[in-house]
């Protein structure tokens, strides 16, 4: 059975016991979340968030750059007033260059990628902080809204503040 296929099925199973069909739109703890899409991490576990309690915004690295667009539609329509960037240990964006990265897709894909900006980097906490300060700085975040950066240790699950 294809992978997907076990997933259309977990699915089938979840229906059975939901009972999240009456939640509003809007998060409920009014919190957005800015995290990797790394399978490590399980934001609602990290955080011991309840269906409906936040936004979780996921991308590879969790980089603000490719979150911004989620984060006005957070704020500005559905009412989130503080947002977490968690970025974690043994990331994948320690491990490439925009260079080797795209060069890599022009030889296995035949692709010119030399417009895209994957957006490595080679310090964890040096990218939480980049980020936090592209929000801060982004004329599209208002300036109330409380910013905080944090990286998470996959190996021993822990939350630590970047400062």
């Amino acid at each position: 059975m294809a992978v997907i296929d076990e997933l259309v099925e977990a699915s089938r199973q979840h229906r059975l016991n939901f009972t999240g069909g009456q939640l509003p739109m809007p998060p409920r703890r009014r919190v957005a979340i800015v995290t990797c899409m790394d399978a490590r991490i399980l934001p609602s576990r990290i955080l011991e968030l309840d269906i409906g309690d936040a936004h979780v915004i996921r991308n590879a690295g969790g980089r603000a750059a490719d979150a911004v667009r989620s984060l006005v539609i957070s704020q500005e329509l559905l009412g989130t007033r503080e947002v977490a960037v968690i970025h974690h240990t043994d990331c994948g964006m320690l491990t490439f260059t925009n260079e080797s990265l795209r060069a890599k897709v022009k030889s296995d894909l035949g692709v010119e990628g030399s417009s895209i900006d994957f957006l490595p980097f080679t310090n964890v906490e040096q990218s939480v902080r980049d980020d936090v300060g592209l929000l801060r700085a982004s004329r599209l975040i208002p300036i109330d809204i409380p910013i905080r950066g944090f990286v998470y240790d996959v190996h021993s699950g822990a939350l630590t503040e970047v400062v």
